[in-house]
């Protein structure tokens, strides 16, 4: 009775109470745990409803149920536009648990806006009777099977069930007001969060800076233009205006700052030859293309508070994806995230929706460990698939953000944000916590202990490839076969380098299977004093 009192005067327009009370999932004390404030004891129990409130009244339904499909399916939707609000209701508790959860330390950004989140004190939403739903319910419809790869037939999708005639895998890009750098790893960095991107290239048309970028399947082009088309970049510029591209197929010879194919890292690097090769104008239907040029595009400004040139990190779910926040600093490649602490010297990580079966301070510190020097870990004792790990500094902190959050580890996609805390705590002496608190920080397993070392130099994504040292000379091809497969590998290739049998490449699976692997089996024993060394490659075999 109390839902359709809302929705009743949802529809009359009259005002009412909501009586949807923030929900305090937890606090942090001095020891890094969750306990429950006094203070919320009268707050609402969980719920698949959620309660959203300040959004901007030219959000969309694509934006509100954006913020929920990475956590889980949405089943129901009501947008209250006038008033700023809106309720989620999603598949589940525990999906519903794990949106709180993430947003609990960074609240998601809609056209510039921070939008709050919270339980709703209704267990679900009954919306058949309201009038203007149709809309939201289609989209709904479209998100959710664009999402499980099935899309359905909706006045959005073709007729069969599949995408509209002539929308393929290559989106056109156009960068408005293009004030800060907006290069390919950036684009990357955006539009890998809906799909394998498999090729870009950056050019300048008309004056305005342009973009073309291909995916590995339609569908992720389809949901990367429904969600992304129209947001910004960074704060106040470099909005993005998105449509399909007549181009089904990119063809680029060269790998450069202005051109990546992703699926031929071999490519030569020559930024004085043409980074794309356009198809006949006949072929495609399409008048008046030129080549890229770099004249009149912003100056590509390298390194950009990152390693590798890896770009900003972005949250790992459309509905946050913009707009990142650029201060004026930006000149010297500093770039900060709404809601997030300044990198300048946050270097504690809070990571969620964690199997709690499965993951150890162990696991963490080997995954985390890729990307820089691990010095603590600590496993929340009363909420087990949350913990927090503390990176030898901001930038290693911010790598591991960029190339971890929304990675899928022991069949749950991990979640990654930034700490309120500047260190992790040890407890206190005499109290047992079952080990879930590790300190690493004289480990003789950092990598990047020395100043200078190579290992800065090879720093990539996961992939299914991974990159082996320091191996036996006495190991063999089934050796490492073998031992990848005991735990739980599916070895699809393997090749020794030519010139230095002590390295390998093996191809795995997939990245999950990669990832599982390297937590298992980096520094692995394999006799005579070689222990195995084991990273991320960018080759495929």
């Amino acid at each position: 009775r109390g839902l359709d009192k809302l929705l009743s005067s949802a529809v009359s327009n009259k005002p009412f109470t909501m009586g949807d009370s923030a929900l305090a999932t937890g606090i942090y004390t001095n020891g890094n745990d969750m306990t429950n404030s006094d203070a919320d004891q009268s707050a609402c129990s969980p719920s698949r409803v959620l309660h959203l409130r300040h959004i901007p009244r030219e959000v969309t339904e694509v934006d509100i149920i954006s913020l929920g499909l990475p956590f889980g399916k949405v089943t129901n939707l009501l947008m209250l536009k006038e008033k700023g609000q809106a309720f989620l209701e999603m598949y589940s508790e525990e999906a519903a648990a794990n949106l709180i959860s993430y947003y609990s330390s960074c609240a998601p950004q809609l056209q510039g806006q921070s939008v709050y989140i919270q339980y709703s004190n209704h267990r679900e939403l009954k919306t058949d009777a309201l009038p203007n739903q149709t809309n939201a319910q289609a989209t709904l419809q479209a998100m959710n099977a664009i999402q499980s790869g099935n899309p359905p037939v909706t006045s959005g999708l073709g007729a069969e069930g599949g995408l509209p005639s002539g929308q393929g895998s290559v989106l056109r890009i156009i960068v408005q007001n293009p004030v800060y750098p907006v290069t390919v790893d950036v684009l990357y960095q955006v539009f890998s969060r809906f799909g394998t991107v498999l090729k870009i290239v950056i050019f300048t048309k008309n004056s305005l800076l342009q973009a073309l970028l291909q995916y590995s399947d339609p569908v992720n082009a389809f949901y990367a233009k429904m969600t992304l088309d129209g947001q910004s970049v960074y704060t106040g510029c470099c909005t993005l205006r998105i449509d399909f591209s007549k181009f089904t197929s990119l063809n680029i010879s060269y790998n450069t700052e202005r051109s990546r194919d992703f699926t031929r890292l071999d490519l030569p690097c020559a930024m004085s030859q043409p980074a794309l090769e356009l198809p006949t104008t006949s072929a495609v239907g399409i008048q008046n293309v030129v080549h890229p040029s770099y004249a009149g595009a912003p100056v590509y400004t390298s390194g950009m508070g990152f390693l590798q040139g890896a770009g900003p990190s972005v949250p790992a779910f459309p509905g946050a994806v913009g707009p990142l926040a650029v201060p004026t600093s930006a000149v010297s490649g500093q770039i900060t995230i709404p809601g997030l602490p300044s990198a300048s010297g946050n270097s504690v990580l809070f990571v969620s929706n964690l199997n709690a079966e499965a993951i150890s301070p162990y696991g963490l510190f080997i995954l985390f460990g890729v990307y820089g020097d691990v010095h603590r870990v600590k496993i929340m004792f009363k909420k087990r698939d949350h913990a927090l790990v503390q990176m030898a500094d901001s930038t290693q902190a911010h790598l591991a953000l960029s190339y971890l959050n929304g990675q899928r580890l022991y069949g749950k996609i991990l979640r990654a944000t930034f700490s309120k805390h500047s260190t992790v705590q040890l407890p206190r002496v005499g109290y047992d916590d079952e080990g879930l608190t590790q300190d690493y920080s004289n480990s003789i397993l950092h990598r990047y202990k020395k100043p200078g070392s190579k290992n800065f130099r090879n720093i990539f994504p996961p992939s299914a490839t991974l990159h082996l040292s320091n191996v036996s000379p006495f190991a063999t091809v089934d050796d490492l076969k073998n031992l990848f497969e005991s735990v739980g590998s599916t070895v699809k290739a393997f090749k020794f380098f030519h010139k230095d049998t002590r390295m390998a490449l093996i191809r795995l699976d997939s990245v999950e299977e990669a990832i599982h692997a390297l937590i298992e089996l980096h520094n692995h024993d394999l006799g005579g004093n070689h222990h195995l060394r084991i990273s991320f490659s960018k080759c495929t075999i």
